[in-house]
């Protein structure tokens, strides 16, 4: 299950990138990085390794906090 969410959100993210690169707009990059900030999240609930695990958890983190952040601003 996580397997199958964590691809849909890592092809999600990487469509928005993408999209952001090809039409020179940048107003999908909060989206962008809330999807990826999952996909993390997702990664680090599937990881085995404690240290790893953390690192996952603290950089998604940080991506859905930079994301809502631009969300509220703009």
């Amino acid at each position: 299950m996580l397997k199958k969410l964590k691809n849909v959100f890592a092809l999600l993210t990487f469509v928005l990138a993408v999209y952001a690169l090809i039409t020179d707009s940048f107003v999908v990059m909060p989206y962008t990085l809330f999807f990826l900030g999952v996909t993390l999240l997702i990664m680090g609930m599937q990881e085995k390794r404690k240290p790893l695990n953390y690192a996952f958890f603290l950089v998604s983190g940080l991506n859905i906090f930079v994301s809502i952040k631009s969300f509220l601003y703009n």
